[in-house]
């Protein structure tokens, strides 16, 4: 969900082959469908303290983020990476490890369907973001899309009102869904930078945090099990595969296969933990998922040409 992966160059669209496209289609599902096993292997983790889950998780993706850029990129090359990142790496890394945080924390307040339905928006939000810092010019189609999600998103959060979901879950979700909407802003806008070393140093920053905050680091045998799961192949895979595939593939189809994380996230924690969604976040997450879908689909048919791939920010990576 972050990084283009390769210097930025002025058509990498007419450079990939068929074949490359559809191993791009392939990693960015893969790369969703990973993040959506979030929610479930977090209700598997019975640490009491969401700080030590936070602390793992970071760490456990910090390492093999550090590992699969030495891969990529060799030490130097990693290296190297870090120092041209500058302040936009910066701002992603701490946008990041807000977003990144907050999940954690919010999962003992709401349900995983309250959080990953909130996400869902985060493309629209991104756009009206974008108009609000840097004027960029958005369409009557996505204005109507952005009121369709904030109704949808009013709908979940509706139940804080009433003492049925409690509000600071509720609050964490927005806060979520509005970092990673900074994030993708700051990342369409600096699309020059590679930012996988930005999530890299966001796990850090979260670790770090959270080592301040837990009442201890210590974790069962079982628990530090699915806390490697959690960081490795939840969040750090995830991350790899999507930094690897978006490059491959047009920005919009990147976003609209991004949606199969709040889609299949809730089905996931229902099927194994039986845990149902609320009949308001029901109604809420379709009204936001409806107005996702169809703004998507209209730009798809909209482009006359393929559009530049690339970055498209960072799409919720729990």
């Amino acid at each position: 969900m972050t990084d283009a992966a390769v210097p930025p160059a002025p058509n990498r669209l007419s450079a990939a082959t068929p074949g490359e496209e559809r191993v791009g289609y392939l990693l960015v599902f893969l790369s969703a469908l990973m993040w959506s096993f979030g929610g479930t292997i977090a209700r598997f983790i019975h640490a009491e303290d969401s700080w030590t889950v936070v602390f793992w998780r970071s760490v456990w993706a910090a390492a093999f983020l550090v590992a699969f850029m030495i891969w990529r990129d060799g030490w130097r090359g990693m290296m190297a990476l870090f120092r041209g990142m500058g302040l936009p790496g910066l701002a992603v890394a701490l946008c990041f490890a807000t977003a990144s945080t907050s999940f954690v924390v919010a999962l003992a307040y709401t349900t995983v369907a309250n959080i990953l339905l909130m996400q869902a928006g985060v493309p629209l939000l991104a756009a009206l973001f974008a108009w609000v810092l840097f004027r960029e010019s958005v369409s009557t189609a996505t204005w109507i899309a952005i009121a369709a999600v904030i109704a949808g998103v009013g709908i979940m959060v509706s139940e804080s009102l009433d003492g049925s979901v409690s509000p600071v879950g509720d609050g964490l979700a927005l806060l979520i869904a509005f970092a990673f909407s900074v994030a993708t802003v700051i990342t369409r806008r600096f699309s020059h930078v590679r930012m996988t070393p930005a999530t890299c140093l966001g796990t850090l920053f979260a670790a770090a945090f959270a080592a301040s905050q837990a009442s201890t680091l210590g974790a069962s045998g079982r628990d530090m099990v699915f806390l490697f799961a959690f960081g490795v192949l939840n969040l750090g895979l995830g991350l790899a595969f999507f930094a690897t595939g978006a490059r491959l593939i047009p920005a919009a189809i990147a976003a609209l296969l991004g949606t199969f994380e709040p889609l299949l996230g809730p089905i996931w924690v229902w099927l194994v933990h039986s845990e149902v969604p609320s009949a308001r976040t029901i109604v809420g997450g379709s009204v936001v998922f409806v107005a996702l879908l169809t703004h998507i689909g209209l730009e798809l048919r909209r482009q006359t040409r393929p559009a530049r791939p690339g970055v498209i920010g960072i799409p919720a990576p729990n």
